[in-house]
This record gives structure tokens, C-alpha cells and sequence, in this order.
């Protein structure tokens, strides 16, 4: 049987990705984009479950370079044909992987479009059993290719006949599921977690078409096919169905993009709704269903932070006045949604740069500054992203500060903690116990790091926790009533921030509990 084919691309550089997405009409020419990754370790998970023919990929990257990506795929994955992009600086790093058997290699100053599909074509004749569409027949094109095309952003008009066969209701939408982390790699689970999906939606939204769609990594997506009148109906399917999988898989995170009813408007809602609702995201983590027509009013856009004069008063030592505007200007960042999610890592990142400059005499800053970066440049969320932050000034007045008055300070300590003891069934947060107590939050924020080894937000989270883990112990009450009873509005994000604190689900805790009994 005829099949296109199937082309992986890995750049660290997303104008080269995007050049060479653009530079050909793929399927036409007997090719499948399946994918595309940033790095040689990101290329070899979509390598294990996209099984591409040809592998693309630059030289120079980080995280792992090319030329290790080459050696690998050539060792685990023989039948798959790699080409190399360099420069001409990088030549020298191309002729070892010919080493390796890479197929062929391409200059990226001389990338044009006649170049590349002559490359690929010899590239393609040396893949034994492959055989091709015929690139001059467009009825060969598969729905996949074709949905690819719409999405990419082609402008000629789609086959009609084709489309209104395989999605005959009159609206659409992009239907998403991030994996989480740890990221579920395997096929099987993947194709399992998918099928899932599917059955759950037919099964609630009769006649409803979920067609899966190659996607961002470590997400599935589905283009969703529907009358109407279903919306409502699907959206409470939705509401369902990340309740229930959050037993079983606390880590996912929905996203259910804008609606339209025209294939001219496949691309643009894919762009400026789905991919930025992926980006929303860190900065709403308790929305583990995100709904584009759900989403709360953006806040206004902060004013920019005045590092000249942030950095002078860390060079003075009023460190209590420095980062209590650093936090405020970090809680405007990361309540404004809309916000770049690399600018705010990158930010924090500078932050961190300035302050051990300022402060180059303490080495225990300057030592763990590097873990610092990575951590941040890791974090999944801006929660997380923070308790780096809070870590690194709590580590700065420790090393800055006079170990005077520990008693006042502990009778402090003592105080709040009777209090969020009293209070975690209620909406809790630090500047709400800043007022009460009428403490400055950024000394609230240190004195918790400084004497429990945590932040705030992590205390509350261990102490809901715990009583929830009490709860099913010893109660009756359902998982959601439990969720409620220990001061979370959200019972998937629960169930996640659970399995965070006890390795287990609820649901799992408590059959593992009972069957000890």
C-alpha cells in the first residue's frame, strides 16, 4: 500500500523549524511532516512513538547535540535515515557523523526548496519496502496530510468532498491533554490514554467526531467534530472525564481552544487559541481544564520592575524593602496570564544573576546560582517557578542576616502555624495571613523557608494533605466531598497535589489502606 513518507525535524531554532515546514508542499511531494523537537533528547521520545522514515536535524543544540542524536537513532533504530543542517562553521562536527551513516547532510545558507526535496528524494530511495504516494495525485492524500496542510496554514482550498465526508457537523474545536510529568513515553500507555478518551466522548456526546491530530510534544490533541447544539453537552463531558482520569492520572491538564465553523479558520484558532491556551497554563496550574470561553479577565499588564534601583538596595542591604517589590511585581507577572512564559523565567533568572553579583563575597550563592537557573528553567508552573524564587532569598537572608532574636521569631512561627492548623479548610494565602497577623508578607515568606525547610504554599499543601489522607482513613465521604472539606475548590487539582505529597491517588491511598486492614 502507498504511504507518504514520514519526516521528523529537530532545531533548537524555531525560525529554521518553521522555514523548512514552510519551504515545501510536503505532502505533495510524497512527504509527512509527523513532528518536530528542540533538542536531540526531545527528538528521540517523538523518535519512539512517531517511527519516522527521515530524521532532520541541526548540529549544534542543547540538551543533547545532533551528533549524539545520530549515533543513537543509527544504533536503535538502524531503518531510520537521518540528514544533517549545519553551517559551514560546523562542518567538522558533520563529517563524524557520517561516521555514525547519516544519509546526507545540507548547508543551512543553501536551504531552498529544490535543494532540500532533492536530498530528501535520493534519501528516500535508500529506505528498503517504502513505497510512496503518487505526488502528483491529490485524492492520495490521506484526511492526516490533509488536516496537516489546513493547520500549517496553506491557503489553497481543502478537498470539500473529502472533509464533509469525514466531519459533517457544522462547528469545531481543538480538544488537548498534556501528559504531565513524569511524561508517559511508551505507545501502548499512549494509545490506551487516547482510545480513552475517544470512547468517553462517544459515549457522552453522541455522533460527536474526535479525530486525533499530531500535536505539541508530550500532548495529545484531537480536532473535535460537532452539531451545534453538543457544545454544552461536550463541555460537561469534559468536566467528567478530567475528574474521573484524575484518579488515575493526577498529572493531566485539558485544554478546550476556541470554537469555529470554517476550514479557513483551522489555522488561525490552532495558533491564537489552543497554542496560547497551552501557554496559559503556567500560570493557571489549578485549572486542570482550561475552556477558551472560560477563561478569567486578564489582569492589567504590570509596570516594569526598576532593576537599577532593586539591585542598589541589595547592594545596601535593604533586603526587606527589595524583595518585598520583587514579590509584588512577581504576583502582578504570574497574575497576568497572558504573560510570556521564557520573559518570566527569564526574569527570575536575572534576578537571581543580579543578587549574587551584587552579593559576589558570599560563595554558597554563587555555588548554587547554576542550580538555581536549571531548577527555574524546569519549574512546570509559575507556583513552582516561585518556590525557587523563595528558596534563593530565603538562602539570602540567611547568609546576610544577624542569627539574633531567634525566640521572637520562633513565638512567631508557633503563631501562624496554630493559625493555618485552625484555618486550611478556608482559601488561605500569604498575604491574607500577612494582614492578619500585620506582618510584612516578605518576612512572613522568610520565616516560614527559614524554619520549616518550605515555603507557604507547600506548609498549607502538607497539611490539607495530611488531613485529607486522615479523612479517607477514617471517612465515608467521597473523594470531591474530601477535596472540599480540606479547603480545595478543585477536585482534579487535589487529587494532583495528593499524589505530589504521597506518592498515591486518593483513591489508591485509601484501597491500599483498607486492604492493610
Amino acid at each position: 500500500m502507498n504511504q507518504l513518507c514520514k519526516v521528523l525535524i529537530v532545531d533548537d531554532e524555531i525560525l529554521v523549524r518553521q522555514g523548512i515546514k514552510y519551504v515545501l508542499d510536503w505532502e505533495r511531494e510524497g512527504f509527512q511532516l509527523v513532528g518536530e523537537a528542540s533538542n536531540g533528547q526531545e527528538a528521540l521520545e517523538l523518535v519512539q512513538t512517531l517511527k519516522p522514515h527521515i530524521v532532520i536535524t541541526d548540529i549544534v543544540m542543547p540538551v543533547m547535540d545532533g551528533e549524539e542524536l545520530t549515533r543513537i537513532v543509527k544504533r536503535d533504530y538502524p531503518e531510520i535515515e537521518v540528514i544533517v543542517l549545519s553551517s559551514f562553521s560546523e562542518f567538522h562536527y558533520v563529517r563524524s557523523t557520517f561516521q555514525s551513516g547519516v544519509a546526507d547532510y545540507i548547508l543551512k545558507p543553501k536551504l531552498e526548496a529544490g535543494g532540500l526535496l532533492q536530498v530528501l528524494n535520493k534519501t528516500k530511495d535508500k529506505i528498503p519496502g517504502l513505497v510512496t504516494a503518487d505526488s502528483t495525485d491529490k485524492e492520495t492524500l490521506s484526511v492526516d496530510a490533509l488536516i496537516s496542510r489546513i493547520i500549517s496554514g496553506y491557503e489553497e482550498e481543502p478537498d470539500s468532498d473529502l472533509l464533509s465526508q469525514k466531519f459533517p457537523h457544522e462547528q469545531f474545536f481543538y480538544l488537548s491533554c498534556d501528559l504531565g510529568l513524569p511524561k508517559i513515553s511508551d505507545r501502548q500507555t499512549l494509545d490506551k490514554l487516547k482510545g480513552t478518551i475517544i470512547a468517553r466522548l462517544e459515549k457522552q456526546v453522541p455522533n460527536i467526531i474526535p479525530y486525533p491530530v499530531p500535536g505539541e510534544q508530550n500532548t495529545i490533541l484531537f480536532l473535535i467534530n460537532l452539531k451545534e447544539k453538543q457544545w454544552s453537552q461536550t463541555v460537561q463531558a469534559m468536566r467528567l472525564m478530567s475528574e474521573g482520569l484524575a484518579e488515575s492520572e493526577p498529572d493531566l491538564r485539558w485544554v478546550l481552544s476556541e470554537r469555529f465553523y470554517e476550514w479557513s479558520k483551522a489555522s488561525n484558532v490552532y495558533n491564537n487559541s489552543y497554542l496560547k491556551l497551552l501557554q496559559y497554563r503556567f500560570f493557571l496550574p489549578d485549572k486542570v481544564l482550561l475552556i477558551h470561553e472560560e477563561l478569567p479577565k486578564p489582569k492589567a499588564e504590570p509596570d516594569k520592575f526598576n532593576l537599577s534601583h532593586f539591585t542598589e538596595q541589595i547592594k545596601r542591604l535593604q533586603l526587606e524593602e527589595a524583595f518585598t517589590d520583587l514579590r509584588q511585581h512577581v504576583t502582578s507577572l504570574s497574575n497576568h496570564y497572558e504573560s510570556d512564559v521564557f520573559e518570566f523565567k527569564s526574569f527570575l533568572g536575572n534576578i537571581i544573576f543580579n543578587v549574587t553579583n551584587q552579593l559576589a563575597h558570599i560563595k554558597a550563592l554563587e555555588e548554587d546560582k547554576y542550580a538555581m537557573f536549571r531548577a527555574i528553567d524546569e519549574a512546570p508552573d509559575v507556583e513552582e517557578t516561585i518556590l525557587v524564587l523563595e528558596s534563593f532569598i530565603s538562602k539570602v537572608i540567611q547568609h546576610t542576616s544577624n542569627p539574633g532574636g531567634p525566640q521572637a521569631s520562633n513565638a512567631n512561627m508557633n503563631r501562624l502555624l496554630e493559625y493555618i492548623e485552625d484555618h486550611y479548610t478556608e482559601p488561605l494565602s500569604l498575604t491574607e495571613l500577612a494582614k492578619h497577623f500585620h506582618f510584612n508578607p516578605s518576612y512572613l515568606s522568610s520565616l516560614f523557608t527559614s524554619h520549616n525547610k518550605e515555603g507557604f504554599k507547600e506548609h498549607l499543601n502538607k497539611v490539607r494533605t495530611d488531613k485529607a489522607a486522615k479523612l479517607l482513613r477514617e471517612d465515608g465521604a467521597s473523594i470531591s466531598e474530601i477535596s472540599s472539606m480540606v479547603g480545595y475548590g478543585d477536585h482534579s487539582y487535589f487529587c494532583k497535589v495528593f499524589k505530589k505529597y504521597t506518592g498515591l491517588s486518593p483513591s489508591h491511598y485509601r484501597r491500599q489502606y483498607y486492604s492493610q486492614e
